[in-house]
Parts: C-alpha cells; sequence; structure tokens
C-alpha cells in the first residue's frame, strides 16, 4: 500500500512552510468529457539540503479559485510504520490559489521489514524510482474554510521515500556492524592545495540479529570505494581505499583520506550543500547502497575553509 497524506484540523506548532509557484496539475473528469483539476494535489518531495537532517516535504497545491487552510499534514506508508508528520502552527498554513506550499516532515524510523531496503531490479535510481515511488497513494484531505473533505491521488515521483527506507536501514546494518564517523581534525600538508581527512572505524563487540533483518553475512561489512562529493575529490597522491572489509569485533582502525577541491568556482562553497558528507559504497549482510558520513558542524567549517583557501592558492599559482 502507498503512502498516504492525510491532512486534520489538528493544532500543532511547526517552522513556517515555503511558498513555490505551481502549475496545477489537470487530471481527466470523465463525466463533463473535459480536464479539471481537483481542489488540491499532493506530492512527496526532499529538498538537497534536507539530505542530512532527514526532513521530507509534503508538497500541497491549491487548484481551486480559493485560498484554502491545511491545519495538519501526515505521511502514512508501510516504508515508515510510525507514520511522518508535519506539525502546523494553531491558525494552519494558508495557499493562495494556484499556488504550492511544501511542508516539511521529520522522517520517523525505516520500517526495515519490507523488503525495500536492499538493492536490486527495483531499488530506486536514476530512471527507477522504485515501485512505492511510481505508486498513487490515497489521500484524504480536510481544509478551511468549507472544511469539505476529499479523496485525491498523492505522487513520489522521485523515489523519496524509498531512497530514504532504503538509507536508514543500510545504515542500521552497518551500524551493527561498526561505527564508522569521520574524525574532528583535518590536516593540511605546507603547500595548502591537498589536506588529510580520517575516518575512524571501531567494530561493534556484537551483530544484528538475523530476526530484526541482519541475515546471513551480516556481521561484515565492505567498503566498496569512496565517492567524491560536489566539494571534495580524491588526491591522486594519496588514493582511497577500495573493498575495505570491516569485521564485527575486529580492531579499530582509521583511514586516512587524501582530499583536494573538486571545483574552484566562485559559488562552489558559497551554495554547498553536501559538500561535507562523504559516500561510502557499502555492502553489508544483503544490503548495498551508499552510507552517508557527515562532518559535525566544527569539521564542515574547516572544510570549508580549507577550500576556499586551496582554491586561492592554485588561482595564484595558475599561468
Amino acid at each position: 500500500m502507498g503512502p498516504a497524506v492525510v491532512l486534520a484540523a489538528a493544532a500543532l506548532l511547526a517552522p513556517a512552510a515555503c511558498t513555490l509557484p505551481a502549475e496545477a496539475p489537470r487530471t481527466p473528469n470523465a463525466s463533463a468529457g473535459s480536464t479539471s483539476p481537483p481542489p488540491v494535489t499532493a506530492m512527496v518531495n526532499q529538498f538537497r539540503d534536507n539530505y542530512g537532517k532527514q526532513i521530507i516535504e509534503i508538497q500541497l497545491t491549491n487548484n481551486s479559485a480559493d485560498t484554502v487552510t491545511v491545519h495538519a499534514a501526515s505521511i502514512t506508508t508501510p516504508l515508515f510504520a510510525a507514520g511522518i508528520a508535519w506539525r502546523a502552527s494553531p491558525d494552519g498554513t494558508q495557499i493562495p490559489p494556484g499556488q504550492a506550499k511544501s511542508l516539511p516532515a521529520q522522517l520517523t524510523a525505516a520500517n526495515c521489514g519490507t523488503g525495500t531496503g536492499t538493492t536490486g531490479p527495483m531499488a530506486p535510481g536514476p530512471g527507477n524510482p522504485g515501485t512505492e515511488a511510481q505508486g498513487v497513494a490515497s489521500v484524504t484531505v480536510r481544509l478551511t474554510p468549507n472544511g469539505a473533505q476529499e479523496s485525491l491521488p498523492a505522487t513520489d515521483p522521485f523515489g523519496v521515500l524509498v531512497r530514504n527506507n532504503t538509507e536508514q536501514c543500510l545504515a542500521r546494518d552497518a551500524g551493527a556492524v561498526a561505527n564508522i564517523a569521520l574524525e574532528p581534525e583535518l590536516t593540511v600538508p605546507g603547500d595548502a592545495r591537498r589536506a588529510v581527512l580520517r575516518l575512524s572505524i571501531r567494530p561493534s563487540a556484537s551483530t544484528l540479529p538475523a530476526q530484526q533483518g541482519g541475515g546471513s553475512g551480516a556481521g561484515r561489512l565492505v567498503i566498496e570505494r569512496i565517492d567524491g562529493t560536489p566539494l571534495l575529490a580524491e588526491d591522486p597522491a594519496r588514493p582511497w581505499p577500495l573493498n575495505l572489509a570491516v569485521e564485527a569485533g575486529g580492531p579499530a582502525q582509521v583511514i586516512e583520506l587524501g582530499i583536494r577541491p573538486a571545483r574552484c568556482d566562485p559559488h562552489a562553497v558559497a551554495e554547498d550543500k553536501v559538500g561535507t558528507v562523504i559516500p561510502l559504497r557499502v555492502a553489508v549482510g544483503a544490503r548495498t547502497g551508499i552510507l552517508k558520513v557527515a562532518a559535525d558542524r566544527d569539521l564542515r567549517g574547516r572544510i570549508l575553509d580549507f577550500v576556499t583557501a586551496a582554491c586561492a592558492r592554485t588561482t595564484r599559482l595558475s599561468p
């Protein structure tokens, strides 16, 4: 069963939603013999700067001629058993005619027993957002001023729910084998054009029980490769490891990652959203995918300072 967005007259506190210009989609109206949009349409999305925060967006479009007020919104899906809710202010949020608003909703813990967390033919990816993403959800809306209640479809065209479920379940299984994090130090050698990050790997003493989804081989993970980011690339003089095996109960280790700026255009640092989130391509048990390791706030600041200084130095030294 697909996700369902439910709007009810609950009064809850929340951050303000942002307004997006939108062209209302039109759907067939068989009885009239012409096209006519439903009063409100719903879609699931996620903004790039919210990836690391695990916040998604419930995007609602008002296709009617009147302003509507949303008092609450939540997504129900088997991928996240506890549901995913947007929290509204007591007066709700108004959507003017012909406009859309994005309502931020914090993800809850993923349900990893759905079978969607492993990669495979139906896993989300380019050109294939996954079965859940392609389906249409049953949506119940209740809006003011008239308090009318209707059912309408909600879509997840970018596979947001499947992708986040997959990433959470992979992170859970990987975390049962080892704690993987970036250490807070950043070493910048004399020429200031390269730097070294340190990836800390601390294996756990126990593994995820098979009945919780660990399965055969869950006591071992393999970091198949480490990808660059929009901001950071591999230093060719210090190549990143490939096919690094980690066993539960094994020794702790620290992997040095030589880095250099991936880009030096003027907007590289100013517009960065995920440049300090390092993607590890890992396999653990039956799951494969990308494990994201984010720099903490202080390390992120050091990385951004390094990229700025390295790019300035490279520009000065260029002929």
